[in-house]
């Protein structure tokens, strides 16, 4: 039976309350960028992306340094990350269908990877931790999505060129939680423990 104690150690923590408001700032980010007309009104959409992204990277240095990690933050922080950069990537695409082909690139490997963590759960098994290829992917999405946010008139070369760096890590990323799900050594682990 979980305590009260157990519930505050494992529910209520500073790294599961930065995820949580980073899920809060997805509405507020979404909202700022499809009503934005003028170059403030961007850089207050992508100030909050700044933001959500420094509590990103907190919440991972404040669970690891002060021992805050538990089974929800495993799940809650990657969860928002993924909701984040999908809500990003779907408003950019609306806004500008350059961005459609990573869109559908992003859809693609995130279904896989939920695909593969289903089974993993199914088997007793869960993923210990982002692999360094997935948190590099990340930042590089976020800076990328950034600069495509500050930047709403770039030339399109330079949309383009930004897209396909991103759909390079995102396919390097891929191709490495594929590899890792197949060999089920390194990187994987029992539930319970």
């Amino acid at each position: 039976m979980i305590t009260f104690k157990d519930w505050k150690k494992e529910i209520v923590t500073v790294p599961n309350l930065l995820s949580l408001f980073r899920l809060i700032l997805i509405p507020v980010y979404a909202t700022l960028y499809m009503t934005a007309k003028t170059t403030g009104q961007y850089l207050g959409a992508a100030a909050v992306l700044a933001v959500s992204s420094l509590t990103d990277l907190v919440d991972g240095v404040v669970a690891r340094k002060c021992n805050m990690i538990s089974r929800l933050g495993i799940m809650l922080d990657p969860f928002a990350d993924k909701m984040t950069q999908g809500v990003i990537i779907l408003c950019l695409t609306i806004r500008n269908l350059t961005i459609l082909p990573l869109l559908i690139l992003f859809v693609i490997k995130e279904g896989a990877m939920l695909t593969m963590g289903c089974l993993l759960l199914k088997s007793g098994k869960m993923l210990d931790g982002a692999l360094f290829t997935g948190k590099v992917c990340t930042t590089v999405l976020f800076v990328s999505m950034i600069a495509l946010v500050v930047f709403p008139t770039m030339p399109k070369n330079g949309q383009i060129a930004l897209c396909f760096i991103c759909a390079v890590f995102m396919a390097i990323s891929l191709v490495s939680y594929i590899l890792c799900f197949f060999r089920r050594k390194e990187h994987i682990r029992d539930i319970e423990e």
